[in-house]
């Protein structure tokens, strides 16, 4: 059984910075995509930022430029940095691994349990 552990959520004024991590802990194979979602109030989940375990990274337009993912393979772990935070980044901030990629997808999927990230002034 896959487990995910994220951290790192809090309160944060605009223009502040937070890290998220998340520790993945389990059977886990060694082809594998792990990735940050987010669902604010009212809407619908949405994609933020996915890393594959080469590095390589995808962004949502929203976030370009301002959050960085990125992942320790030796520790299962995959991390948000958040910078240039903004109110609209507010919502629960869920951890995803997307594991054994055969025939052209991910068989598997995990979720994180969230944290919130809070952006006020």
């Amino acid at each position: 059984q896959v487990q995910l552990v994220e951290s790192g959520g809090g309160l944060v004024q605009p223009g502040g910075s937070l890290r998220l991590s998340c520790a993945a802990s389990g059977s886990i194979s060694s082809n594998n995509r792990m990735g940050w979602y987010r669902q604010a109030p009212g809407k619908q989940r949405e994609l933020v930022a996915t890393i594959s375990r080469g590095g390589t990274t995808y962004y949502a337009d929203s976030v370009k430029g301002r959050f960085t993912v990125s992942r320790d393979n030796a520790k299962n772990t995959v991390y948000l940095q958040m910078n240039s935070l903004r109110a609209e980044d507010t919502a629960v901030y869920y951890c995803n691994l997307e594991d054994r990629y055969r025939f052209g997808r991910y068989l598997d999927t995990y979720w994180g349990q969230g944290t919130q990230v809070t952006v006020f002034s």
